[in-house]
């Protein structure tokens, strides 16, 4: 299967610029970019309500940085040995940026203790599952302590395992949705008359009636503001009048909280597989852990885990003959109540949500599922979509092929196409099982336009009553600000962190507040009138934050001022959107912002204004920015 090598040519290629860079980059670069902490401070240990070994960890620096440590993520723990001095009195700015001859990969002069999973983070505490036998006194007491992210090995794994299972399947339903996937074979639906959803508009109504009719697979198409997690909602709902019990994933932590959310605010029982990344109560109430920690039956499991372990912790103090006895009894009750309280949990809930890889949780091994929902079906890979196809007889695919694709680093694989994602390839040869949806509550209808024609065909339409929505009067929704003027170019930061333009980061920030200082200081803070300030580079996200952070101005706007990524701001909507693009050179270079479905998602996250800061002559070489730089000026 193509798509096996091409994922083998991607996981080969992740592995290897993982061990790169750990060698080459500083510790405190591997801190800003949001890849470690260091130092933390290290608190209690514990066992959680699924008896693993836990360890609290406390970052205790550079607390505004954005960090990625997230649920699922493999970490490693490091101690940062002080480097020799050198006898010429070497500058300590050159400490930080000091590669490592460490063929593990290793930050700088670092030594690796274990490795482990993060459980939960909340803010600057996180909390790692770690083995049972690791040296966490050692942890405790060492100085100089950090923990960083590890090369992740085991979500390969479950792709490499499942594509296997995929292309092995002969005679039963897998074996029948990879054929039908595979091919332009018409995939089969029920008949029957249309049902009536008052609360919905027509294609969301259209796209419910859909996903009821589908046999084998329905696409929902949402484009940015449609609707697409509300009709998600009552699909899911609907589907639950017919069947007992359904499975919903995303290729994101996020995506399933928020699906998770609006499922619970409907009644559902939602019974969500791994941690939340908003760490809340509400939020916790629907998780595994939380639900098998409140049950009845759950005090007693605790007390009698925590007799096997004083039993192993006893054994070599004293002989005991009856050691292996007392053992298997211990564990046979244990085992008994778990399977007893896992039973009444998983029997109780109407929807399983977990991640895509989550779905291989053992917790779910030998589970059936009726229907598979999967948001975010076009930001994931294919093989991690089969993870969780396995366990289903039908699949709802949701999300936009035009926005996000997923995060592919080989340009071999890229190339041959394992950015192409199931989604894309059904949409592509069976169009009849697409629902597009097209009315958009977002944005003024002049944002929405550009982005309507060159990605939909010109279907999508805004809704008559945001249509002309807007935050000053006579205002004019879109704006491009030529940055060529302030003589700013591109300057290139390190060999994997990207690119800045430090001109273009000043101006961003004074045409930020001159239209703030427009609106003014009262309406906003009483009307929380929000703000995002996107760049495609990270190095510039990180250049604006400092800046915003030095700036007087700003101080009482921080809370509603968010600046990240294009990648950072998926899914979400501010009223004004302020991009800086970066590029500045004279060859017309633009890079990776040739992948236009990047650039749909930053143009479409406003409501009411949308400015673009970029340099004129570089971006309009290129077709889209071109047209799209006209449109602007055509609408001013």
């Amino acid at each position: 299967m193509q798509h096996k090598l091409l994922l083998e040519m991607e996981y080969n290629c992740e592995k290897e610029e993982f061990r790169r860079q750990s060698e080459a980059m500083g510790l405190q670069r591997k801190v800003k970019r949001g890849d470690a902490w260091f130092p933390v401070s290290v608190g209690k240990s514990y066992y959680n309500s699924l008896n693993q070994l836990a360890v609290e960890v406390l970052r205790t620096q550079d607390n505004e940085i954005e960090h990625n440590f997230e649920f699922g993520r493999p970490v490693v723990f490091f101690v940062q040995k002080p480097l020799p001095t050198s006898p010429v009195g070497r500058s300590k700015d050159t400490k930080e940026d000091k590669p490592s001859s460490s063929p593990q990969g290793r930050p700088g002069g670092a030594d690796f203790l274990f490795t482990g999973t993060v459980s939960y983070v909340d803010g600057d505490r996180m909390v790692v599952t770690v083995p049972d036998n690791a040296p966490l006194a050692k942890l405790q007491t060492t100085a100089d302590v950090g923990v960083q992210l590890f090369f992740d090995e085991t979500t390969y794994k479950l792709m490499f395992e499942a594509l296997n299972r995929v292309i092995n399947a002969k005679g039963n339903r897998l074996a029948y949705l990879r054929d039908l996937f595979g091919s332009r074979q018409k995939a089969e639906t029920f008949s029957f008359a249309p049902i009536r959803f008052p609360w919905l508009n027509p294609t969301q109504e259209q796209a419910v009636n859909n996903v009821l009719r589908a046999k084998d697979v329905a696409i929902v198409h949402g484009p940015p503001g449609t609707g697409k997690t509300t009709t998600l909602v009552e699909a899911i709902y609907e589907t639950l009048r017919r069947e007992n019990q359904v499975l919903v994933c995303a290729q994101s932590n996020m995506a399933v909280d928020w699906i998770s959310e609006r499922l619970v605010d409907r009644g559902v029982n939602v019974l969500r597989i791994g941690n939340p990344v908003k760490v809340n109560d509400k939020m916790l109430s629907f998780t595994y852990e939380r639900r098998f920690a409140d049950h009845p039956d759950y005090p007693q499991l605790w007390s009698i885990r925590e007799a096997i372990r004083k039993l192993r912790q006893n054994r070599n103090r004293r002989r005991d003959d009856g050691y292996h006895q007392k053992m298997e009894r211990l564990k046979s009750r244990a085992t008994e109540l778990e399977v007893r309280i896992n039973a009444q949990l998983f029997g109780e809930a109407r929807v399983i949500a977990s991640t895509l890889t989550g779905s291989a949780n053992r917790l779910l091994a030998g589970q059936k599922f009726g229907t598979l929902f999967i948001d975010e079906a076009a930001q994931a890979l294919e093989a991690a979509c089969w993870i969780a196809i396995r366990k289903a007889t039908r699949v709802i695919l949701a999300g936009d092929h035009c926005q996000l694709p997923p995060t592919v680093k080989s340009i071999a694989a890229l190339r041959g196409g394992l950015a192409t994602t199931l989604m894309e390839r059904i949409v592509k040869q069976k169009p009849e099982v697409v629902t597009l949806l097209k009315t958009q509550y977002r944005m003024n209808e002049r944002i929405m336009r550009f982005s309507s024609d060159w990605f939909y065909g010109g279907m999508v339409e805004a809704a008559p009553q945001i249509k002309y929505r807007g935050i000053l009067d006579f205002d004019i929704p879109m704006t491009w600000i030529d940055t060529s003027g302030t003589d700013g170019k591109e300057e290139f930061v390190g060999e994997s962190f990207g690119r800045i333009n430090r001109a273009e980061a000043d101006l961003t920030l004074g045409v930020l507040q001159d239209y703030f200082t427009k609106i003014g200081k009262e309406r906003i803070l009483e009307e929380r009138i929000d703000v995002g300030v996107i760049s495609p580079y990270r190095a510039q996200v990180q250049l604006l934050r400092r800046l915003i952070r030095k700036k007087e101005f700003f101080k009482p706007y921080r809370s509603l001022v968010t600046v990240n990524t294009v990648d950072g701001f998926q899914g979400q909507e501010r009223d004004i959107i302020i991009i800086s693009l970066v590029r500045a050179n004279a060859d017309g270079q633009i890079g990776f912002l040739s992948d236009l479905r990047r650039m749909n998602v930053a143009i479409t996250r406003a409501r009411m204004k949308l400015i673009i800061m970029g340099d004129v002559p570089t971006m309009t070489r290129h077709p889209f920015y071109k047209e799209l730089y006209e449109y602007v000026l055509s609408s001013s």
